[in-house]
């Protein structure tokens, strides 16, 4: 396992584990108590990383925070655009128009990973995926996320999308103490959509004693990431790991390294708030090439690959010793309130059709100018008119 290359110095109360075989093997974990928030291990904890679907933690965060604000409701529709279901996968695959309500897609972008129903979260919570994109910098400054920029809900790659595994420590903290009623959803072990079970690709759900959350992510330029949690005894430890090489070494990484705080007494000084940056702050690692160049694009993804013939599975490969309990989700149900980001200034339903252009051998009518407010963001979206 790579943690066997590193050489553990005590720091400020904290484990700073160093690469001495180079920094290629550097890659950023932390290890936290939720509680007190003590780090009892770090690593390049300030290091700018692509979160990949992390960031949809902070979709999640965002929208819980409109939802205490009355801005939107969980029973509140959340309509799919077509700018969203353009998104690739890992998606649902609604068509455009399709609405359900805002707890189910909650769920499906929380377990399925759903990047197209993340994106319709971001657009009907704010507005448009742009407005959204600010309220998660927003956020994100006010918690004190200083090395975390954000350009879109689903964390889809783009190189101005990025964070550090302190700062998405910090973003933890704020949704489990915030929100612990929203707590369960990060344990889902599976969804029901019909007749259709889709697992949790959080591995460690159901496999390892006392999980409990909270989310995974990849993109080929983040490798593979995760966010994992456990409790025992009254006491919750969070492995922030980012970069494997698989899905079954980011589960196995977090699972030695929630083993390790588990077996550590409380001690020290070092908390996720006051722990000093240190090391390369500025540039982030692209391990496109290494983790995607020679994989076919249907390896791509963040389902766990098949066990080699003759060599023994990970624990995090084998099927649950149990049938997984399923939460089932869907279309339709949404009977609250449109979010009010989608409503216009006399609280009037906007749809996602274009607007039809004025013929050019006509004379436009009186007052028909280029339209601006309620334009949406993105060029290749339609605009938005009154039903």
């Amino acid at each position: 396992m790579r943690h066997r290359h590193f050489l553990k110095l005590f720091s400020a109360g904290a484990i700073v584990l160093s690469a001495v075989a180079g920094p290629a093997l550097a890659n950023p974990l932390v290890l936290f108590d939720l509680n007190s928030g003590q780090v009892l291990q770090h690593q390049d904890a300030f290091k700018r990383w692509y979160p990949a679907s992390l960031s949809k933690l902070m979709t999640a965060y965002v929208t819980f925070r409109a939802i205490a604000a009355g801005e939107v409701q969980l029973d509140s529709p959340i309509k799919v655009t077509k700018h969203s279901a353009a998104e690739p996968p890992s998606k649902m695959g609604f068509k455009p128009g399709s609405v359900m309500r805002l707890d189910n897609a909650l769920k499906m972008m929380l377990v399925k990973s759903a990047n197209d129903i993340a994106m319709a979260v971001g657009e009907n919570v704010g507005g448009s995926q742009a407005a959204f994109a600010d309220r998660m910098n927003a956020e994100a400054a006010r918690l004190g996320m200083t090395g975390t920029h954000f350009v879109n809900p689903n964390g889809l790659y783009s190189p101005d999308q990025y964070t550090t595994a302190r700062d998405l420590a910090v973003l933890v903290m704020a949704i489990r103490r915030e929100f612990p009623q929203y707590a369960p959803w990060f344990s889902i072990e599976g969804l029901a959509v019909g007749k259709k079970a889709i697992p949790n690709y959080n591995l460690l759900i159901g496999r390892y004693p006392g999980a409990d959350g909270m989310k995974t992510g990849f993109v080929c330029s983040s490798g593979f990431n995760m966010i994992g949690s456990a409790t025992r005894n009254g006491r919750t430890l969070v492995a922030v790991v980012l970069g494997e090489k698989s899905a079954v070494t980011r589960a196995e990484t977090a699972a030695k390294l929630l083993d390790q705080g588990f077996d550590t007494p409380a001690a020290g000084s070092a908390s996720v708030a006051t722990l000093a940056p240190y090391g390369d702050t500025v540039s982030a690692n692209d391990l496109h090439d290494e983790i995607c160049k020679k994989k076919a694009p249907t390896e791509q993804s963040e389902a766990p690959p098949a066990a080699a013939k003759d060599v023994p599975k990970s624990p995090y490969q084998e099927k649950l010793d149990h049938v997984p309990t399923l939460v089932a989700v869907g279309l339709g149900g949404a009977i609250g309130p449109a979010p009010k980001a989608m409503l216009g200034q006399a609280g009037q339903d906007y749809a996602d059709v274009p607007i039809p252009s004025w013929r050019p051998d006509r004379p436009a009518p009186a007052g028909s100018g280029p339209v601006v407010a309620g334009s949406a963001a993105q060029g290749d979206q339609p605009a938005k008119v009154a039903n």
